[in-house]
């Protein structure tokens, strides 16, 4: 398949797996791509040197492109950036922060810059800021979120009549059939997330991911508007949270209760209690944990398939 985002990458399909912590490091990344689609690395979960280390081995696994995801709400942000350009990565996802503050720094070494965003305001600064693409993702992405609300299937549309450069939607994807509606709104391709913590190569525990595929409809919230919004399935952990919600909390009560590592915890070492679990709404249409290149290839299957369909209106 051939589209701006495909030319844009040199990839396949326009499927981009989302650089999501503790779920993408270098063997996800590599199966990904190496299945036609872009992997990410996720380099909010990794201090500078891991980073320098999952690069590399992304860079013996495949020949393919693959890209790295800076969260800018991250400590170390200047070394993983300098760490970046050292190891010669060519494709950067950046995220929670400015684009303005990396992007001419990363254009000048030749590296395409995307930035992810979840208003039509912040798409047009990232456009302006000279990146190659934005990323516009919608209230029922999982990890952290925007403040609007703003659901992918009324956000799409919106910065598409907006922007000028591609736009990738994210949030709420996991099939060919979401793929496709968010293509027939005006997405150039797709970012999935939680589909790719539910595979065989994801870096999360196994516990984490057998809670994704045993979730329905209705686990997940949106919380802690006041620190990062961010989504996660309900669990004793979140349960607290709204429980000292009740005393109507200060941003500081929040930030200790939240406590250092919570998502490590939880998502990395498999504690489903007291761990911070983030994935998506679309988690409850998550029936199982394959291989990355199975999902890629599905996912462009059901893609065809459902055009097909279309067709036939």
């Amino acid at each position: 398949m051939k589209n701006r985002i495909t030319e844009l990458f040199n990839i396949q399909y326009p499927i981009i797996q989302a650089g999501m912590i503790w779920n993408s490091g270098w063997r996800l990344a590599t199966a990904v791509s190496n299945s036609g689609g872009l992997g990410l690395l996720g380099a909010g979960s990794m201090y500078p040197e891991i980073l320098r280390e999952h690069i590399q081995k992304c860079k013996k696994a495949t020949d393919k492109p693959f890209g790295v995801n800076v969260p800018m709400l991250y400590p170390d942000i200047d070394k993983i950036i300098n760490i970046i350009l050292e190891e010669g990565v060519k494709i950067v996802f950046t995220s929670a922060g400015n684009p303005k503050t990396y992007t001419s720094k990363l254009k000048d070494h030749g590296i395409t810059v995307v930035h992810v965003v979840s208003s039509v305001k912040f798409a047009l600064k990232a456009q302006e800021a000279g990146v190659d693409a934005v990323v516009a993702e919608g209230f029922e992405a999982g990890g952290h979120n925007g403040r609007e609300e703003t659901t992918t299937f009324t956000l799409i549309p919106m910065v598409k009549e907006q922007l000028n450069i591609p736009l990738i939607a994210a949030g709420g994807i996991a099939t060919g059939r979401g793929m496709l509606a968010a293509m027939v709104l005006g997405a150039d391709g797709v970012q999935v997330g939680s589909r790719f913590v539910a595979s065989e190569e994801a870096s999360s525990h196994r516990a984490f991911k057998q809670m994704v595929v045993d979730a329905k409809e209705g686990d997940t919230l949106l919380t802690l508007k006041e620190l990062a919004p961010v989504r996660m399935l309900k669990n004793k952990f979140f349960e607290s949270v709204m429980e000292l919600y009740t005393t109507n909390p200060t941003k500081e009560e929040l930030i200790k209760h939240l406590g250092p590592a919570r998502a490590k915890h939880g998502m990395f070492e498999g504690d489903l209690e007291e761990g911070e679990l983030e994935i998506g709404q679309i988690a409850g249409l998550i029936h199982d944990i394959k291989p990355a290149a199975q999902i890629v290839k599905e996912m462009f299957e059901e893609f065809e398939i459902a055009k097909k369909e279309v067709a036939n209106f």
